[in-house]
């Protein structure tokens, strides 16, 4: 059964847009660096699975200190995602909702189901 999330954004936004007002961090903080920044952390936690087997891929959670460093990039990744969007002024919810109906779109079921190529090899009846 799927986890049940709470997730509740604007207390995260209201919580990182304090920590970077503490800070004056506001001038660091354009799209650019922070676009960066996201990429290396996406790195890091690329890293923690680099040269693994996909079963190995999901038992590493099953060690706590790496089970926290996954926690803690994952965590830092939607750090830099909630800041670039919150700095552009993009409502995030509307855009995964817009993405996800695009991609039904470009994935549907009949096609992809089972199949992990890319929409542009997906084969039409036409």
């Amino acid at each position: 059964m799927a986890k049940k999330y709470t997730f509740n954004i604007n207390k995260i936004l209201r919580l990182q847009r304090k920590f970077v007002k503490d800070r004056d961090w506001d001038v660091f903080h354009n799209p650019k660096n922070l676009a960066m920044a996201l990429a290396g952390e996406a790195g890091e936690l690329l890293e923690i699975f680099q040269w693994l087997t996909p079963e190995e891929s999901f038992q590493v959670i099953k060690d706590p200190k790496k089970a926290k460093q996954i926690q803690h990039e994952l965590a830092d990744i939607l750090y830099y995602t909630l800041r670039i969007a919150d700095r552009l002024d993009i409502d995030l919810e509307k855009a995964v909702i817009d993405k996800l109906r695009e991609n039904a779109k470009r994935y549907p079921i009949k096609l992809s189901k089972g199949n992990a190529k890319k929409y542009t090899e997906l084969k039409t009846s036409k």
